[in-house]
Formats: structure tokens, C-alpha cells, sequence
């Protein structure tokens, strides 16, 4: 049974750009509003309208117990068709159909009064969501214990972190029994402890029949949360399904490979007045006469710098990553005393080793071993890509490497037919 029903769903807004230098002081705003006033047509044309469309003819559907992520850029829709859903605004054409009760989490501090205590704001979102007082007190110390809040729980909300903030507001709704929970990318405020305890959270309401809608940056928590999500890319749905699929086509439209990069002096350089990039590199071994990087390739990556220090102990760091942000590994080199010139380091990635998917080096040059002289986020990029031989599965092969390590089995003790 659909819960949510979206179609052709549309939203403009119109931009206002003042023409010329605008009025970016008190004397130009002074001058600019007389103008308005009093001045003649031609002053008054200084102010063009732009439309924009956040989102442009979306179509889709959500089921009861779904657990529906939403990725895309920033400025992809994302946002706007939260709050569409939400009631917050109206779309400009189409129509939305929502049965059931929203618990809406898209900002810090959303729906909360900040003059009134976190005790008083749980009876006040509580109310909000159309629950009776005793309804909210059955709930009450789960809320706060979920919140971690005890000790401020009388202290009025506007001293809150903002930490503070989304623990509370996201207790309140997910202890507050929505049928449909929509939760924007304010989870990334919280810790770690935090986050996790959200996404079990979250899950355990879909466990139950409650329908989950989940937008963050973060792929791995939409993957981990999501069994089906939405891409949007300038406002328009570019493709829904089930959420490994989904990330993985919207990952490959995003990934740029980019394996070699350099500089010819230390003048046009990255980097700062101790240390410059000189070139970063990473050369992949193809097989059998081939353009691309799959699983079976091994790749020898290659680092160069000029040392601008007199002497110093210096090592290299390497950070391999998937394009979701998390570190696969690191690696580094020795500490060893340089004087000025031109370092190198070397390392080789072996084929059998990663799993198909897009990948970032990211570089740090460190002093002593503890100080980072300079650090190059993604300075490569590359995506590698699937191969089998002998396999008839060809499902999604799980995680972010793939080695070969020897796995044998055997019989210990045949059974025979008088046994």
C-alpha cells in the first residue's frame, strides 16, 4: 500500500537581480528605495526576475514499512521535496498524497520554541503530532534517556548545542509514533555513538511498519539504513530503486578518474613555503591489452615533492578511500632525515585486492611523525571495475576488497552406505 504519492510534482521560485553595482551599504539602500519611489521608469528596471525550478515534474511513490533514502548534490531537490512532503511549502503544480501522521526532522532546533524548557518542547512537538498528554508521558523517559538530556532537561532550549538540539528533536520523533519519519542530513550533527544509535533506531520503526524518507551526504549510512532510494540531479528524478543499485549508478555519474597530475616548479606547486608537489601518479598494469582498471589489476603508484627544509625527518602518508568517504587503508612510509631537493616514494597496489567500485588517494607529507606538513585530498581518483571467471553469481560482490587469500576445504570422513 503506497503511503506517499507524488506526481508531477514542480517547484519555481523567482530570483530578483538587481542590476549594476546593488546596494550593498546604508547609503545605497537609502538610495536605492528613493529611487523606487521616486525616481523614473528607467531606475525603477534595475531589478530583473529569474525563474528557477528547484524540482521539475517528479514522479514516484513510497510504500508502508519502506525505508527510502535520497542522494543527489547539493541544490540536486533534495531539500525542497522534503519539505513539500512535509506540508512546510506548496508545490507549484502537481499533487502530493500522504496517509499517515509526519514527524518532520529537517534542521537543527525544527519545531522547537526556544524560550521553553526540553521537558515543555516534548509535550509541545508531542502535541504537534496530534498525540494526547498521556499519550506523551507513556514515552516520556525513553525520549530522554534516548536524548542523553537528564541533566538539562528544565533548562531553556536556546542553550542547547546544537548537538544538544538534534539528539532531543530526533528522540521526540522516533518515540512519538509517526506512521511516515522524514529525517534531513541534521544526523551528521550528532557523534558517532549517536548516529548509530539513530540508524538502529530508525530501523526498528520500519521493522514495525513505519515508513522511513532519509537524505544525507553520508552514502554508507543511506545504504545501511535504505532499502530503496531516489537520485536527483537539477531538480529531476534521474532514477529510483533499490538503494545498492541506485548508489551505484549515482556514483559512477559523479566519479572523475584522474591518475596523473604535475607541476613543473615549485612556484605553480601545491603545497606551502616547506614543502611542494611535484607530481602524483598512478599507473595501472592493464591485462590482456586493456584501457580500463578491474579487480585483477595491480596498480604502482608513484609520489613526488620538493623538500624546501634544510634538514628534516620526513614521511609520507597514504589514505586510499572509497568515494563515500571511508578509509580503506593507510599506509607510510619511514621517517628518514632530507635536506632541500626532490623526494620520491613508491608503493604498488596488487591486483586482487580491491573490490569493483570508486576509489581517491589522498596524500600527506608529515614531519616527526606526528606533524602534517601537507595534506592532498584526492589526489588521484579512479574507479575500478567488475570481473569473473567461473562464478555464476552475479550479484553485488559485498565489500571494499576482494583478495584472493587460499580457502580450501575437505573431507575429514566420508560416510559409507553401511553407516
Amino acid at each position: 500500500m503506497s503511503v506517499i504519492t507524488v506526481e508531477n510534482i514542480s517547484k519555481q521560485y523567482i530570483i530578483d537581480h538587481q542590476k549594476g553595482k546593488g546596494a550593498n551599504t546604508l547609503r545605497d539602500v537609502i538610495t536605492e528605495n528613493f529611487r523606487a519611489m521616486f525616481g523614473s521608469k528607467k531606475d525603477q528596471n534595475t531589478v530583473t526576475h529569474e525563474e528557477f525550478w528547484a524540482l521539475r515534474d517528479v514522479n514516484f511513490a513510497i510504500e508502508q514499512g519502506d525505508r527510502v533514502g535520497i542522494v543527489g548534490h547539493n541544490g540536486a531537490g533534495k531539500s525542497t521535496i522534503l519539505k513539500i512532503l512535509s506540508k512546510i511549502i506548496e508545490p507549484t503544480t502537481g499533487t502530493v498524497r500522504i496517509k499517515g501522521r509526519v514527524a518532520s526532522l529537517l534542521e537543527v532546533g525544527t519545531g522547537f520554541h526556544p524560550e521553553l524548557t526540553g521537558r515543555e518542547n516534548i509535550y509541545l512537538n508531542g502535541s504537534l503530532l496530534g498525540m494526547s498528554r498521556s499519550e506523551i508521558r507513556k514515552q516520556f523517559d525513553e525520549i530522554v534517556a534516548f536524548a542523553g538530556v537528564e541533566k538539562f532537561l528544565d533548562t531553556p532550549v536556546k542553550r542547547y548545542s546544537s548537538g544538544m538540539y538534534v539528539r532531543l528533536g530526533f528522540a521526540i520523533s522516533a518515540h512519538l509514533d509517526p506512521e511516515i519519519m522524514i529525517v534531513d542530513e541534521v544526523l551528521a550533527v550528532g557523534d558517532a555513538e549517536f548516529q548509530k544509535k539513530s540508524l538502529g533506531k530508525m530501523r526498528d520503526n520500519s521493522a514495525s511498519g513505519r515508513t522511513i524518507i532519509f537524505v544525507s551526504h553520508n552514502l554508507t549510512a543511506v545504504q545501511a539504513l535504505c532499502n530503496k532510494t531516489l537520485y536527483f540531479e537539477k531538480g529531476r528524478l534521474i532514477e529510483q530503486g533499490e538503494t545498492n543499485q541506485v548508489i551505484a549508478s549515482y556514483l559512477s555519474k559523479v566519479s572523475k578518474t584522474r591518475l596523473a597530475r604535475e607541476w613543473a616548479t615549485p612556484e605553480e606547486a601545491p603545497g606551502n613555503d616547506l614543502v611542494r608537489v611535484r607530481r602524483v601518479e598512478l599507473t595501472p598494469d592493464y591485462l590482456d591489452e586493456l584501457t580500463h582498471i578491474d579487480v585483477r589489476t595491480s596498480m604502482k603508484f608513484r609520489f613526488e615533492f620538493w623538500n624546501l627544509m634544510d634538514h628534516a625527518n620526513l614521511n609520507l602518508s597514504l589514505h586510499l578511500n572509497s568515494m563515500t568517504g571511508e578509509c580503506i587503508f593507510n599506509i607510510g612510509t619511514l621517517s628518514q632525515p632530507y635536506g632541500k631537493g626532490l623526494i620520491v616514494g613508491e608503493c604498488t597496489i596488487p591486483g586482487y585486492f580491491l573490490n569493483d567500485g570508486s576509489y581517491t588517494i589522498s596524500m600527506m607529507i608529515v614531519k616527526d611523525t606526528v606533524t602534517p606538513l601537507y595534506v592532498m585530498e584526492e589526489a588521484i581518483t579512479f574507479d575500478v571495475e567488475d570481473y569473473r571467471e567461473g562464478i555464476a553469481w552475479y550479484g553485488k560482490w559485498p565489500g571494499y576488497v576482494r583478495p584472493q587469500i587460499p580457502f580450501h576445504t575437505k573431507m575429514l570422513e566420508p560416510v559409507t552406505s553401511e553407516q
